[in-house]
């Protein structure tokens, strides 16, 4: 992965076989005190005329029609949506209620981009004959069979895994823990879950060949990301989305580790 920048926008890309991730930085938006600046979580508490301008400055820098992202109510469990057609209506670029209940979105369409919403929970992009998906893990997601559902809608071969709380920062309890012991051991130090290795196993389980996964860190890196475990509810969101690859105007790399 690299760390990429257009008009003040950054974002970590990842490409798979025949299609292109994204996973953004809080940085480069218009929101303000716990938001700053480029939250696009809608049900934060943040103004709705800065999360649609920070929604679009998204769009635009990766050169994606904001009306053609799919997004759904994210509830942590395992359901992946399979669009044909846009999200009617098209609540990312005119942030909306109403929304049907979605963790995930699968399509073979090239003009359209799956998109989740997190701060925390791992953005999994998910690449194959059947087309992208991208999924939001956090561990209930991940218990509940997100990974293997996500995989299955487009046959995936090939996963991009990006920034989410590490091992560093997410202590469980005994419920969490309990719930991988089938993956083995090896995932928690004490009570200090990684999460990256349990969407890894997952991932692997399911049959997926090739995975990349991204180490930073989102409750180590105020600067660059939201986290729900550091700075609780008052808090923004960033995204993972994902769409099958076309030409691109260029934008510039950045210096920043792309761990």
């Amino acid at each position: 992965m690299r760390w990429r920048e257009r008009d003040g926008v950054k974002w970590l890309e990842a490409d798979l076989p025949g299609a292109r991730a994204a996973f953004s930085a809080r940085l480069g938006g218009v929101s303000e005190g716990p938001f700053k600046s480029l939250n696009l979580g809608r049900l934060t508490g943040d103004r709705a005329e800065a999360v649609r301008e920070n929604r679009h400055r998204l769009a635009a820098a990766v050169a994606i029609d904001p009306e053609l992202v799919l997004i759904g109510r994210q509830v942590h469990a395992a359901e992946v949506a399979r669009h044909d057609a846009p999200t009617e209506p098209p609540a990312y670029a005119n942030p909306a209620p109403g929304l049907p209940e979605a963790d995930g979105h699968a399509t073979a369409r090239a003009d359209l981009a799956p998109l989740v919403f997190v701060a925390d929970c791992l953005p999994v992009a998910l690449a194959g004959p059947g087309g992208v998906a991208m999924i939001h893990c956090g561990w209930r997601g991940l218990a509940a069979g997100i990974v293997k559902r996500g995989v299955e809608a487009v046959e995936a071969r090939a996963a991009a895994v990006g920034p989410g709380i590490g091992p560093c920062c997410y202590e469980v309890g005994d419920e969490v823990l309990g719930a991988f012991e089938p993956l083995g051991p090896g995932l928690a130090e004490r009570r200090m879950l990684d999460l990256r290795l349990v969407a890894r196993g997952l991932l692997q389980r399911a049959g997926v060949e090739s995975i990349e996964v991204s180490e930073a860190c989102t409750s180590c890196q105020p600067e660059l990301f939201f986290s729900h475990r550091r700075d609780g509810e008052r808090t923004g969101r960033q995204a993972g989305l994902v769409w099958l690859a076309q030409p691109q105007p260029a934008a510039s790399e950045s210096g920043m580790d792309a761990k």
